[in-house]
């Protein structure tokens, strides 16, 4: 009988085996603010991409594929297959940049299913609990904060080059440049999966070649006095990772039953004068350049035919479902996609995919017909605007009037679409507090509600802008609010100003003082204004708060007069345990 066991478990060992040896593995590779004609395969007369160019010549390629014309909204799309305005993460600031806690992403997906998980780079989906990668489904990360390095939420004096990042949410030092470094955290990492025979799913979103263009030299040069020599550096940099990426993928015969997928994020940004591949708009507009962008699929041993072009009209939200479709993985019972899966049309199985029309909208505070509605080759933007992009692709000519057919038919499409949605925008993620997972809380300006302050600049000229943070008590209890100007790292005072800054390779300006001579603090029925002394660097507050409750909280710094001069930039949000 025991031989019967014994041949009953190697039976199962094996066929686990089997499973873990032929579930495809899964990269996402996700650059920042690299635009669609930035790359020598796509027409570039000035880049050079090699490596990304054989990629091109090895995927399949979606050539009329779109995103949200800023980075945290198609972050939130990728991860949640759903629309900006359904996942509620629209913004890349504004207190609009987190999912709706009950979104199911497609990391958890594959973690629930016995896939290992990890995201090396840019997560841009919020900064503390539960919004971290590591309660989102990623069993490994290594993060910066906010949209990156010299963002409000980022760590103090970060830089490309042996920068902070978070391990797993514990800030670390790592060697080396920033997009070195997270593509070789990934090869170490899928080495390990390897040893231990576990299939993976990796996503490295870079910061590459999103600002601060710092970048070593050796590859800005070649491009100097030919366009943006730090931002086409950065891409360089980044084309040389993916060679070593598939260099590593190839030796250690990972590549056949590995889906790599390439995107960028978001339209134009530096590059855009140099080549824009024909298109009208950059990055934030409405317009085919903001939000048309790269997605190469590669899958060997997919069965997905012979690499070439698919010019079905096609979005990011498409690629969770799509990847279900192809890992055989099954959704959450609560999914609701936007997204469809294009697996059909991939495989060649099917042509006969859903005529579509499609919606590409986000913002800090969402305003009806800031948008473009996709169907076919037809786009409505603005909700006034009509081009064919097949007669017209620059965008030069709009047919409104004379189309008026199409016109009606797309406007209706967005009206009933946005009608659904209207009555829940002002319903905000709120940030959690008090919770024992995270406490304190760190809070930047870069949450106050409908509003942008979020880089180095708006800190240190001392940007006149306020709002509130949207807030969720976890517990309830007595909370100690420190509000200050700079971040505590900064060791600096309220009046103070900071010394500039000398990175690697770039400089960021001196720290503006500011006549504060007292700070308010509205939280619930606490409205406190304390004086302060010239040497505070915070003031503190103490508040009840109840559990479950949501609350605004709102800060000013003000002069001598008694007039507001801003709100405060940080504050750092303690449930006491006493």
């Amino acid at each position: 009988m025991r031989y019967l066991f014994s041949l009953i478990a190697l039976l199962i060992g094996l066929s686990s085996l089997h499973s873990a040896e032929t579930k495809p593995n899964v990269i996402i590779v996700l650059s920042d603010d690299q635009g669609y004609g930035d790359l020598s395969c796509h027409g570039n007369p000035v880049l050079k991409t090699p490596n990304l160019d054989k990629l091109h010549s090895q995927s399949i390629r979606l050539t009329d594929f779109h995103v949200a014309p800023m980075c945290t909204p198609t972050r939130g799309q990728l991860l949640s297959g759903m629309d900006a305005l359904h996942n509620k993460a629209t913004s890349v600031c504004a207190g609009r940049s987190f999912l709706k806690p009950d979104i199911t992403t497609l990391p958890e997906i594959f973690s629930r299913q016995g896939y290992k998980t990890a995201i090396f780079g840019k997560w841009h989906l919020g900064d503390s609990y539960p919004n971290l990668p590591q309660y989102k489904g990623f069993g490994e990360s290594v993060i910066h904060l906010g949209w990156g390095i010299t963002s409000m939420a980022d760590t103090w004096l970060n830089d490309n080059f042996d920068g902070k990042f978070y391990h797993n949410g514990i800030l670390e030092q790592f060697k080396g440049y920033c997009t070195d470094l997270f593509f070789n955290l990934g090869i170490q990492w899928m080495k390990q999966c390897q040893e231990k025979k576990q299939p993976f799913f990796l996503y490295l979103p870079t910061n590459a070649p999103h600002t601060p263009h710092w970048v070593d030299k050796k590859y800005s040069i070649p491009y100097l006095n030919k366009g943006p020599e730090k931002f086409f550096g950065m891409i360089a940099n980044l084309d040389e990772n993916m060679g070593k990426l598939d260099a590593f993928l190839t030796e250690s015969n990972l590549a056949k039953n590995t889906i790599v997928i390439f995107m960028n994020d978001n339209g134009a940004t530096a590059g855009e004068k140099i080549f824009n591949a024909g298109m009208r708009g950059k990055k934030t507009t409405y317009y085919e350049g903001g939000h048309r962008t790269i997605c190469f699929i590669r899958w060997p041993n997919g069965n997905l035919d012979s690499p070439r072009d698919i010019s079905y009209t096609s979005q990011i939200q498409d690629i969770y479902p799509t990847l279900l479709s192809l890992c055989k993985l099954s959704p959450s019972p609560n999914a609701k996609f936007d997204g469809i899966s294009l697996a059909p049309l991939l495989e060649e199985k099917s042509n006969n995919l859903p005529d579509r029309k499609l919606i590409v909208q986000y913002g800090q505070n969402p305003k009806k017909y800031e948008s473009c509605v996709l169907w076919n080759q037809w786009r409505l933007v603005h909700g006034k605007e009509l081009y064919d992009i097949h007669a017209d692709p620059g965008q030069q000519k709009d047919i409104a009037t004379v189309k008026t057919d199409i016109f009606n038919q797309m406007k209706e499409h967005y009206d009933k679409w946005w009608n659904n949605l209207e009555p829940s925008l002002n319903e905000f993620v709120p940030i959690i507090i008090g919770n024992e997972k995270q406490n304190p809380v760190t809070l930047s300006s870069a949450d106050w509600s409908n509003v942008y302050c979020d880089n180095m600049g708006d800190l240190r000229t001392g940007k006149r802008i306020n709002s509130f943070w949207n807030l969720l008590a976890d517990m309830d209890g007595t909370y100690e609010v420190s509000l200050s100007r700079w971040p505590k790292e900064a060791n600096a005072g309220l009046t103070e100003g900071v010394p500039s800054f000398k990175p690697f390779d770039g400089f960021i300006q001196a720290g503006n003082p500011l006549p504060v001579a007292s700070v308010r603090l509205k939280i619930g029925e606490t409205d406190t204004t304390k004086m302060i002394q010239q040497s505070d660097k915070q003031v503190t507050f103490s508040v009840k708060l109840i559990k479950g409750t949501k609350y605004t909280m709102q800060s000013w710094m003000l002069d001598k007069d008694g007039k507001e001069i801003s709100g405060a930039y940080f504050a750092y949000v303690q449930r006491r345990k006493d």
